[in-house]
């Protein structure tokens, strides 16, 4: 039996992994992450703590179940704390992904590394998977080197390049952009929203399903595996509030310069999706698609 091994299991992406590989009964998988396991499903798969940031602990996990590949989606991905904390960034994105690629070699893994758009400075999106990298910020430049840790080292690797994820999971460790403007929207809170910032979100199910394909195809290079619609984040937040049939009303909209962040963010990013269609059969889901899937989410944890 195929033995999968996921970081970061607790997490949006990670939570999403488990539920795609409960249902494939030919793979065994090992969800591993800090702490207690906060999937609501205990059974039909193994968990296991693992410190990412322990060389040591990470060379017992992985050296343990010897899988067949690990999905690497751990990683600070708040760019504001990144930008404040650097030191703790570099050890998350960078050092932690070399301790898992040394582990990974030792055991012949096919090694697939979740990366992001951040690694472009947002001057000529959307991006194609051989432009060339220019990050703006801390959290770019970590991801970046992260990435060349696993393409310089790696025996067999893939990296899965991804946009602004949102979804929904049972236990949330941290909100999201559809969430958090569903939410505000619906509490009628004063925002602010920039619209000279322009993405194309993922939906969670969109981006495991990308890291799947990538797997089970034994795929190796680099793939874009985001949503297939672009637009800034006022008008994604204008697109929430016309699902849910909320008002704008107290919605302000701004520049970015206008919101002093710590982190310079790039302004147009996106993804061309023209080689992970071709050579993964990879299609996501349009934006409007995804927030149904959210909302039917919402339906039926109330209804439990």
């Amino acid at each position: 039996m195929k033995k999968v091994l996921v970081t970061g299991s607790n997490g949006l992406l990670g939570q999403k992994l488990t539920d795609l590989y409960l249902n494939e009964k030919e793979v065994q998988l090992i969800a591993t992450a800090r702490g207690d396991n906060r999937h609501p499903v205990k059974s039909g798969y193994v968990y296991e703590e693992m410190d990412i940031t322990n060389p040591i602990d990470v060379d017992r996990v992985i050296s343990k179940h010897s899988p067949d590949s690990i999905i690497h989606t751990a990683a600070m991905t708040n760019v504001d704390t990144c930008e404040l904390d650097p030191e703790g960034c570099e050890l998350l994105n960078v050092k932690a992904t070399q301790y898992l690629v040394d582990a990974s070699n030792k055991v012949n893994a096919h090694f697939i590394n979740v990366s992001t758009d951040f690694i472009f400075d947002g001057t000529s999106g959307p991006y194609k998977e051989e432009d060339e990298p220019n990050p703006l910020s801390i959290y770019g430049h970590s991801k970046l080197k992260g990435e060349q840790v696993v393409q310089a080292q790696a025996k067999k690797w893939a990296i899965a390049r991804t946009v602004l994820v949102y979804g929904l999971v049972a236990d949330m460790s941290r909100s999201n952009i559809v969430l958090w403007a569903r939410e505000s929207l619906a509490n009628e809170k004063k925002i602010n929203v920039v619209d000279d910032q322009y993405r194309s979100p993922t939906l969670a199910e969109d981006l495991a399903k990308g890291c799947y394909l990538i797997e089970r195809k034994e795929a190796e290079g680099i793939f874009n595996i985001s949503g297939k619609d672009q637009m800034n984040i006022y008008e994604l937040v204008q697109r929430v509030a016309d699902y849910f049939g909320l008002s704008m009303e107290h919605v302000t909209r701004i520049d970015s310069l206008s919101l002093n962040q710590p982190a310079k963010r790039p302004p147009i990013t996106g993804f061309d999706l023209t080689k992970s269609r071709k050579e993964l059969g990879y299609e996501p889901h349009s934006f409007k698609e995804g927030i149904k899937t959210i909302y039917q989410q919402f339906l039926t944890a109330q209804s439990q």
